[in-house]
């Protein structure tokens, strides 16, 4: 007599983090800081564009070094790039199937729909699909010139982005995307904190200080190169 195989096998650990809510949220957390980590480094190098062309060419130059001579040219800038790829990826697909998870348990409609959440809140989702388009956007404009006006000069970062926001559709479409993403990490901040434990009353009013902060520093920031283009500050 033959015996019978067993099929059937446990999930692996991974498996259960993904599969379950809380594992989708804490994924949500994590990457959500990593994105967060790099846009504060991001938008202090964008600052360096009021410094001159020469300083800012200079640091664009050094993201293609850095790390060398250990590592080859622009390796460490493709390992950040592949980092952040992973974490977008892994954001946006948790939080599309937690939204989908939450739609299924409550199928029907509440009679009395009171707006309790805060703007950020209700528009997460949203400012998610516009920060999504954004990136795409960004991505063929600056880094690849596919979208550029003025004509794409590669190794000239400071004219690419003089001529992006020399155009009222480049300055409209980042200002939008920049107002999102304030909002989008006001609340993620706070979410994220909550998700990871840190979220105590004792620091619920340092955390959401600190959240408000982080997106107002991040917007204003972001938002002063293409307003110093407008202006004149920066040609």
């Amino acid at each position: 007599m033959a015996l019978a195989t067993r099929t059937d096998r446990r999930p692996s650990m991974t498996r259960t983090l993904w599969d379950s809510s809380v594992g989708k949220k804490a994924i949500m957390a994590v990457s959500g800081l990593i994105m967060l980590l790099y846009l504060v480094v991001h938008m202090i190098g964008n600052l360096k564009i009021f410094f001159g062309s020469g300083e800012f060419n200079h640091y664009a130059h050094w993201l293609r070094t850095m790390g060398e001579p250990f590592l080859h040219y622009e390796w460490a800038l493709w390992i950040v790039r592949v980092v952040l790829v992973l974490a977008v990826v892994l954001h946006a697909v948790s939080a599309y199937q937690l939204s989908r998870r939450d739609i299924r348990a409550r199928p029907a409609k509440y009679v009395h729909k009171k707006p309790r959440a805060g703007y950020a809140t209700r528009t997460m989702r949203w400012g998610g699909i516009i920060l999504a388009l954004f990136i795409v956007w960004h991505i063929l404009d600056l880094t690849t010139g596919t979208v550029h006006s003025g004509g794409f000069q590669s190794g000239h970062p400071y004219q690419n982005v003089i001529d992006t926001f020399s155009t009222w559709y480049g300055n409209t479409i980042y200002i939008v995307a920049m107002l999102a993403l304030g909002l989008h990490v006001q609340h993620g901040f706070w979410s994220a904190a909550q998700t990871l434990g840190a979220g105590r009353a004792t620091r619920e009013r340092a955390l959401k200080t600190i959240a408000n902060v982080l997106a107002l520093v991040l917007t204003v920031g972001f938002i002063s190169v293409p307003v110093a283009v407008m202006t004149g500050v920066v040609s």
